[in-house]
């Protein structure tokens, strides 16, 4: 069931079982879909905290069909805290080009160039697939980590949702809190197995984020260990916080007709600037990652599961 949250208040919507249902509905009364949220409140309410504790929440966009469901996204986006900045400005700017790795000659395109100004397409970012709807994992639940991993640890990041539309064109329904976990120590044998390491389950919600993201995000990650806090750092996102802008990552990925088919759903990993994994933290079995930004009122949380 659909529902508007507001505080620690979710009200439910009638009719509707799915945001996918209520987008299309939207589309054929050629509303957007928050045009018609109004008309279709009811004078029922849950306890948003109950149904975080309950496990009751679902991820705020899905597919029926979760073959039909895209789940991408793209790196080297985002500038970090002003220190890393800093010192990624002086990297990029100091010594020659062939100096410069093949991951700082991406970052470097898109300071340079990464926002796209009067639809005119800016730098190609970084790109990756991680899957489709089956590696979808519900907001409070457990993102499993396959035996052959090397290591799983959590990147917290704003993600994408779009839908389709009958004419083949993508609309973004708004943003969500996003764990776009991955292999780290496989990455880092040789970024050529980056494929590899992307290739892991994720988890994105609890909420629905309908409209323009916010410019300026701070939000917070962590993880608990038997109740305790092993790690915690703050985040930037948004778009003052990035190299590229969202129009850019958007073209870039939607410029390909295999992503632009009628019906299917899109969710676009717009990436982290804050990773455990560099600070040195080796994630264990049960370790619980959490994702809070202020854009959202409660945070993403999962338990890891080794398999």
């Amino acid at each position: 069931q659909c529902g508007v949250v507001k505080g620690n208040t979710v009200t439910t919507l009638k009719h509707f079982n799915s945001t996918y249902e209520l987008f299309h509905f939207a589309e054929s009364t050629g509303k957007q879909m928050e045009e018609v949220i109004a008309d279709l409140l009811t004078a029922s309410t849950e306890d948003y905290q109950s149904l975080v504790n309950e496990k009751r929440i679902l991820v705020p966009l899905n597919h029926p069909d979760p073959y039909r469901m895209w789940i991408t996204g793209t790196g080297l986006t985002h500038l970090g805290s002003a220190a890393s900045r800093d010192a990624m400005h002086l990297k990029i700017s100091g010594g020659q080009e062939s100096e410069l790795s093949d991951s700082m000659k991406m970052f470097k395109m898109g300071v340079e160039n990464g926002k796209m100004i009067d639809n005119h397409p800016a730098s190609q970012p970084e790109w990756f697939y991680k899957g489709n709807g089956l590696t979808v994992v519900n907001p409070g639940d457990s993102i499993p980590s396959p035996s052959f991993a090397m290591d799983g640890g959590e990147e917290p990041e704003i993600a994408g949702l779009y839908i389709i539309n009958k004419d083949g064109v993508p609309k973004r329904l708004g943003f969500a809190l996003s764990n776009e976990f991955s292999d780290h120590k496989m990455e880092k044998v040789n970024y050529l197995q980056l494929a590899h390491s992307k290739l892991r389950p994720c988890s994105f919600g609890p909420e629905l984020l309908i409209g323009k993201l916010p410019a300026d995000i701070k939000g917070r990650s962590s993880i608990r260990r038997n109740k305790e806090v092993i790690w915690e750092k703050e985040f930037l996102t948004g778009e003052e916080n990035m190299s590229h802008n969202i129009s850019n990552l958007e073209y870039h990925h939607f410029k390909y007709d295999l992503f632009r088919q009628p019906g299917d759903v899109h969710v676009h990993f717009l990436g982290t600037s804050l990773l455990s994994f560099t600070d040195n933290i080796e994630t264990k079995d049960g370790d619980i990652f959490s994702i809070e930004a202020d854009a959202f009122e409660k945070p993403l949380t999962n338990r890891l599961k080794i398999q």
